[in-house]
């Protein structure tokens, strides 16, 4: 059954409550299943949640986005996230390249959880970030679709344990769900996400310079 949306003074607790989150990732990289996947995640908690996949070029290898709302109580909302809590980065070229893109309007001391080999300078972000190597996890895995590491997974359990949204243990539930058919690919994906997990570092900024007298 799908819960009913909350109203009157209900509805501005539940929006207060809401986090909402935008993926990131190259076509092919399964930014969608991401956002899909941490929705069943939270619906597993006890909590209501709303994957939007976003409408335009999905070829493999072109800019993908994927939005989500997880909150405890159902919002009417249904429109693609403009001012995110968090970003989530599947690809280490898009936060080199794209940090504008990657950064567009997101909420002061909104968390980046991005997939890098190591931490970069997010400028003059107040953006907070969070870093693992998820391509050096899938690639270990052997996650590796058409040439490509499949990083969705890791991510999610990158995402778990930058915000604590969800918990690792929900993750791999829905993860072992979506591949119920497939338990040996399940398991690949749900080890991903515990590794991930363990990984995941929160980048440390540098001190500012103290001028000498």
């Amino acid at each position: 059954m799908v819960p009913h949306a909350t109203t009157g003074g209900g509805l501005l607790e539940a929006l207060r409550s809401t986090v909402e989150l935008r993926f990131h990732g190259r076509g092919g990289q399964g930014a969608v299943t991401a956002a899909t996947l941490l929705v069943r995640a939270a619906l597993l908690e006890g909590k209501w949640g709303q994957a939007i996949p976003s409408f335009g070029a999905e070829r493999r290898g072109a800019h993908v986005l994927a939005f989500a709302r997880v909150a405890e109580k159902p919002v009417p909302i249904h429109s693609m996230v403009r001012r995110p809590d968090v970003v989530v980065v599947l690809d280490p070229s898009l936060i080199l390249v794209e940090k504008k893109k990657v950064l567009h309007g997101v909420k002061p001391g909104a968390k980046i959880v991005a997939n890098l080999p190591e931490p970069v300078d997010l400028g003059d972000s107040s953006a907070r970030l969070y870093w693992v190597n998820a391509t050096r996890i899938a690639q270990e895995l052997g996650l590796i679709v058409a040439g490509w590491p499949v990083v969705n997974t890791a991510m999610l359990g990158a995402l778990a344990k930058a915000t604590g949204l969800v918990s690792i243990d929900s993750v791999v539930e829905a993860i072992k769900e979506h591949w119920s058919g497939r338990p040996r690919v399940a398991e690949l994906n749900a080890e991903a996400a515990r590794r991930a997990y363990a990984e995941t570092r929160e980048a440390v900024a540098k001190p500012a310079e103290v001028a000498q007298p």
